[in-house]
């Protein structure tokens, strides 16, 4: 990605605003006690959106959907396609679509490059850059001309979202793979801790996927570049999400992070643009081990981790409430004790909404 081209990005250190906020918090722990873990959570919210009183509007959860050539020497040809997996989210057959018209979420899925045609329809999003990915096995993935149209996409489609809130998750026959790799080349993580989803996965079909993995990894030796790496081993579905995060990111939109897919397409995004995992928050859907790897290296957690092994994007739907309730914090209860004083010198800030006098609320 050129220079050029690169979003502007605030990071959300705000010294003088992260103060105000806690002794805000802090008011409120004295009047209500012990609130846990919704604390760091609502300053994370507040330094986001660079204000005392946060306001979360029309979430959107987009479900990233690519079709990856590496899979065919992954899985037997009896594998629930993607499409069918699109299909059963359309119609309603799997919780994640319930989950998020309960919440008030907006699901969509893209297109991002399906193997096959998917027709118009409502919650879709038709943004394919080619019809699947080449087999990492024998050559890149993707082109770089390709890659670029892909995080164009992505930020065209974050520039256009109403709200202030994007959910990203990945969908797609071979994404978790995809990613791994990805992963393992940026950060020189094994890919055994990778691709290792629990104690009770069949050695045999470990050891099945570690040989092929490590086959496309030896295959492109020179893809230490992010971009060079998401090209020789990524997703379509993985590309059009950094462009998305970088985009929400700009805007200083909340951008909640679920599964392998997306944390691959933040560690990319992150190479960019470092400032974007400051507008990070992490989700789960399943309780694959090398997720637990992942999340450890961007020193985090997930907001609720219960023991879910479902498409990605569900444990985002069931973590919005938390995080709603953790803005509520600071803009619906009510103060009772006088507010802390100004700063007598206010420290040179980014621009934002904040406004050093007294706390008022």
């Amino acid at each position: 990605m050129s220079s050029a081209a690169r979003p502007l990005i605030v990071p959300t250190a705000h010294p003088q605003l992260e103060e105000a906020l806690r002794f805000k918090l802090e008011r409120r722990v004295a009047t209500a006690g012990g609130l846990g873990e919704l604390v760091p959570l609502a300053l994370r919210l507040g330094l986001i959106q660079g204000t005392l009183r946060p306001r979360l509007r029309q979430p959107q959860l987009l479900l990233f959907a690519g079709d990856h050539g590496l899979a065919v020497d992954l899985n037997p040809p009896q594998h629930h396609s993607t499409a069918a997996q699109i299909e059963d989210l359309l119609a309603c057959r799997v919780p994640l679509p319930v989950f998020a018209h309960q919440q008030g979420m907006t699901l969509d899925i893209v297109d991002c490059g399906l193997a096959s045609a998917m027709p118009a329809r409502p919650g879709m999003l038709l943004r394919k850059i080619a019809h699947g990915t080449r087999n990492g096995r024998v050559t890149a993935a993707m082109t770089l001309d390709q890659v670029n149209a892909a995080l164009r996409a992505g930020m065209e489609i974050a520039k256009a979202l109403p709200g202030n809130v994007l959910g990203c998750a990945g969908l797609g026959v071979g994404s978790g793979a995809s990613a791994a790799l990805v992963i393992s080349r940026i950060t020189g993580l094994p890919l055994r801790e990778l691709v290792r989803s629990g104690a009770r996965m069949d050695e045999d079909e470990l050891n099945h996927v570690l040989a092929v993995l490590h086959s496309a990894h030896s295959r492109h030796p020179g893809s230490e570049d992010p971009v060079q790496a998401l090209a020789s081993f990524g997703g379509f579905e993985m590309a059009v999400m950094v462009g998305a995060m970088l985009s929400a990111a700009e805007r200083r939109m909340l951008i909640l992070v679920d599964g392998m897919s997306a944390c691959a397409a933040l560690l990319v995004a992150s190479q960019i643009a470092p400032a974007v995992v400051d507008y990070a928050l992490f989700c789960r859907s399943t309780d694959h081990r090398g997720l637990d790897v992942v999340l450890a290296g961007f020193e985090s957690a997930a907001l609720l981790a219960l023991g879910l092994e479902s498409i990605d994007g569900t444990g985002t739907t069931l973590s919005w409430p938390l995080v709603r309730a953790a803005c509520a914090l600071l803009t619906e209860v009510e103060d009772t004790v006088e507010p802390m004083p100004p700063p007598a010198e206010p420290a040179e800030t980014t621009p934002s909404d904040f406004d050093p006098r007294p706390v008022r609320g």
